[in-house]
């Protein structure tokens, strides 16, 4: 997993942040990716389980190489399988 091929893969277990959210009090959410749908990413963080909605917000999130990457949650607001299907095609 590299930060070219990012979008190929599910979020599923890797560390995010919010950057920037419609819900103002969902950034700065920090955690482990434990789901996601085709609106919501649902972060496990230290105060229990997030759902941030990808629309309107920006994510980061860090590889398991260690390098972060920020994504806007528009370019990413469909089921992560048809995501997948999508790129590779």
């Amino acid at each position: 997993m590299t930060k070219k091929n990012l979008k190929k893969h599910e979020f599923m277990g890797l560390e995010a942040e919010v950057l920037k959210s419609k819900n103002e009090t969902q950034k700065g959410i920090k955690g482990t990716v434990i789901n996601e749908t085709q609106k919501i990413i649902k972060i496990e963080s230290k105060n229990g389980e997030k759902n941030i909605q990808k629309v309107g917000s920006v994510f980061r999130f860090t590889l398991p190489n260690g390098e972060k990457m920020k994504i806007i949650g528009n370019e990413i607001a469909v089921r992560p399988e048809e995501r997948i299907r999508k790129v590779r095609k």
